[in-house]
């Protein structure tokens, strides 16, 4: 079949591969626009898909907003048979998702109808799911509600971050949406309706959404760093400003008296430990601002927080 390829990141790269060296042909990759980047923002970035498709020499088309009539005109001039979405970026009106013949199917990384929306890893993680997976479904008007078509999983290892937890994502969605295609093509798909009462939903992530709230259980502050790193980033506040915590665990601690938020224990030997709300939490791995990621014991030999401050 004739594909057209929506998507954007890095784990929209490994299906738009395996699609191309499929027997299904990729006529061309839609990609959001490119991004001012670097610390002054005066350098181009391109999408990870747009390195790839031009790496196979494929036809590459970006548009503001897709619904416009001009981007419509031009998506049909393609004649394509079918469409793919990974993480585009953009909500398809109707008119585009019935311009093929097969309409548009979409690779989403949650086993729908659980994770609906644009975060799906991210709060599987902060929920602390031990498993996670893909589903290929139909897409509808309404996010993430079509007719699933397959799904998989895996099992995490339980220390994943959200980068990693969609890098072993990535070649799931890549095996199945190939496996998709390969049922359309032959008649052979079977399209299952999901349960709507079991859907849950998961907005687009913010910056502010990653402050740190000390009052919770150390292993939900744990799976909640997990989540937000690398973005939004998972951050707290000390004298000298933000400080991004990268990795953290929980652990056991004496410490009668203390208030959430107050660090028992501060040393390059012993770390930085907080009390929380149930247990306490060991930073493992953080980033000062405007400074690199490191272990929080070198962080602390630059930067050292006195026992009894409050995060």
């Amino acid at each position: 079949m004739k594909v057209i390829y929506l998507g954007t990141p890095k784990f929209a790269v490994k299906p738009l591969t395996e699609i191309i060296n499929s027997r299904h042909e990729v006529v061309a990759v839609v990609t959001q626009l490119d991004k001012a980047g670097g610390r002054r923002g005066n350098k181009i970035v391109l999408s990870p898909v747009k390195v790839c498709a031009h790496n196979y020499g494929l036809k590459v088309l970006q548009f503001e907003r897709i619904k416009d009539a001009s981007a419509v005109e031009e998506l049909k001039k393609l004649d394509a048979d079918i469409m793919v979405t990974c993480a585009y970026g953009q909500i398809l009106s109707q008119q585009i998702l019935d311009m093929t013949k097969h309409g548009v199917i979409n690779i989403h990384a949650s086993l729908l109808p659980k994770y609906r929306g644009a975060s799906p890893v991210q709060h599987a993680l902060i929920d602390g799911e031990e498993e996670i997976g893909v589903t290929i479904m139909q897409t509808a008007l309404e996010v993430d509600s079509g007719d699933i078509i397959l799904q998989d999983k895996i099992t995490l290892k339980g220390d994943e971050n959200s980068q990693e937890a969609l890098d072993k994502l990535a070649p799931l969605g890549a095996r199945l949406v190939v496996k998709a295609l390969d049922l359309i093509e032959d008649g052979k798909a079977v399209f299952v309706k999901q349960d709507h009462e079991k859907a849950t939903y998961c907005g687009m992530l913010k910056k502010e959404d990653g402050k740190l709230d000390f009052s919770l259980d150390a292993v939900k502050i744990v799976n909640f760093i997990r989540g937000m790193n690398p973005w939004p980033g998972a951050f707290t506040h000390t004298q000298y400003g933000v400080l991004k915590v990268k990795k953290a665990e929980a652990v056991d601690c004496v410490c009668e008296g203390a208030q959430t938020g107050e660090v028992v224990e501060s040393s390059s030997k012993a770390g930085l430990i907080v009390k929380c709300g149930m247990g306490c939490l060991k930073f493992l791995r953080v980033q000062g601002e405007n400074a690199k990621e490191m272990d929080i014991a070198d962080y602390l030999r630059g930067k050292p927080i006195a026992k009894g401050a409050r995060l």
